[in-house]
């Protein structure tokens, strides 16, 4: 019996799964930077004076805190459009 059908359908099916798990990653920036931006806005409400002190503060924060769904983005392209292809030529 030939195996091989199946387990490219494995390979090809833990690919998706990873690529969605992988995409998942970028909600929880979604979620930090909407927070972010909250208690920025409500510092700079309480004391309008250290406006750019806040803002700058708080883009660099976002900035960094993207960085994580940017990775989680690119491992779900990769596990997408590059895994496969590597792993069927093993097959």
């Amino acid at each position: 019996m030939d195996y091989t059908v199946l387990a490219k359908g494995i390979a090809l099916a833990g690919c998706a799964i990873g690529a969605g798990l992988a995409l998942i990653a970028g909600i929880g920036p979604g979620i930090g930077e909407g927070n972010a931006v909250a208690k920025a806005l409500e510092a700079i409400g309480r004391q309008p004076e250290c406006k750019g002190d806040v803002q700058s503060t708080m883009l660099l924060g976002c900035a960094i805190a993207e960085t994580t769904g940017i990775y989680g983005f690119v491992t779900g392209l990769l596990l997408i459009f590059v895994a496969p292809g590597m792993f069927l030529k093993r097959l």
